[in-house]
């Protein structure tokens, strides 16, 4: 039976990811004789990562004490002493930190600055997460990251000691998390500052999946399993319609059943998933 197929307009890969993808690429094309490293995966993708590799760009996953040629800072940011670490190795610093991260830098230093008690939003486990928290304790101890009410009560007496409270939000979080935590602390604190800083990008692409969703048998984020962003997508839609995950199209052999009992299909991807990859899925499901 011919299916009914629709792909999200926002599926693929945002401005950050695009650019880093790109920039890395074209360091090497212009330095082919140099070097040239990055610092952890450029982005959550095992396929690009390894097209990486194939072109020459080695990722690494600790600064060495010596380096030779440029090392590539990747999209999700790191730390200033990270930054300091690169740049005494002596490697060439190329910062490709997705501009609206560098945002969110910004701002958790502005209200850490400012004396605010700033609260991260996000996974603490997360790079982007990490370097915020980073560059915000280089101002401020009264730094906390948390992505739930029940992680934020144990800083509760500390929260209403302080006058003014300030929070930012890791760029691929979702409002659903976000907004609790806002209820929470609108009830504690004196004074809240609410920086959204959740990009326009995921905005963007969660809103029109969640519409797809409503009017699809089957929901089908492609993805890795390790993006924050593709994850919270495939969350958010299984709350709406029959919704499965997966990173290329050699796992849809194992959801063929659920395929063959779905009339309306709509397909998304997470921002760090290439536009070939999201092609071959649509292929082989046709």
């Amino acid at each position: 039976m011919p299916k009914n197929i629709k792909l999200a307009k926002f599926a693929g890969f945002c401005y950050g990811v695009k650019r880093a993808v790109e920039t890395a690429k074209k360091l090497k094309s212009e330095n082919p004789d140099r070097n040239v490293f990055v610092l952890g995966e450029l982005i959550h993708n095992t396929d690009v990562i390894n097209e990486l590799e194939a072109l020459g760009i080695k990722t690494i996953t600790e600064v060495p004490e010596k380096g030779d040629g440029i090392c590539v800072v990747r999209s999700h940011g790191e730390s200033p002493e990270v930054i300091e670490k690169i740049r005494n190795a002596g490697f060439e610093l190329v910062d490709l930190t997705c501009p609206d991260v560098k945002k969110v830098q910004q701002k958790a230093i502005e209200l850490a600055k400012d004396d605010y008690y700033v609260v991260i939003v996000g996974k603490s486990e997360h790079p982007e997460v990490i370097g915020i928290n980073a560059n915000a304790k280089l101002w401020s101890d009264n730094v906390v990251v948390a992505s739930s009410v029940e992680q934020l009560k144990a800083y509760e007496n500390d929260i209403k000691a302080h006058k003014k409270v300030g929070i930012v939000v890791q760029t691929t979080q979702m409002l659903k998390t976000l907004n609790p935590i806002v209820e929470y602390l609108t009830s504690i604190s004196k004074e809240l500052h609410v920086a959204n800083t959740i990009c326009q990008s995921t905005a963007m692409r969660q809103s029109e999946a969640k519409e797809l969703a409503k009017e699809s048998d089957l929901m089908i984020v492609v993805g890795s399993k390790k993006s924050a962003n593709t994850t919270h997508l495939a969350e958010i839609l299984k709350n709406i319609t029959n919704t499965i995950h997966i990173e290329n199209d050699s796992e849809l052999d194992n959801y063929k059943d659920i395929i063959a009992g779905s009339e309306k299909i709509s397909i998304t991807a997470g921002a760090s998933t290439p536009q070939n990859v999201i092609e071959k899925v649509i292929e082989k499901i046709k």
